[in-house]
């Protein structure tokens, strides 16, 4: 997947979920999984919220197309 591509998830990803800003995400082709756009990859993002006192940790997957179109996004909480 290109970088501009991976740039732009992040940044749409960033906007909808604050804590994870600066987080940089781990990306995956997935095997045997294709769409209109061809093959689809998975990015994970994992961060903590910035709040002092305990916190949980987050998980952010996004599936998206070669294009960079996000069709799936799902967090933990």
């Amino acid at each position: 997947m290109d970088n501009q591509i991976v740039k732009a998830i992040a940044q749409q990803i960033h906007r909808q979920f604050p804590e994870l800003a600066g987080e940089q995400p781990s990306v995956r082709a997935q095997a045997n999984a294709k769409s209109a756009g061809g093959a689809t990859y998975l990015l994970t993002f994992k961060g903590r919220p910035a709040s002092s006192g305990p916190s949980l940790a987050r998980t952010v997957r996004v599936v998206a197309d070669a294009r960079g179109k996000v069709l799936k996004v799902t967090t933990s909480r």
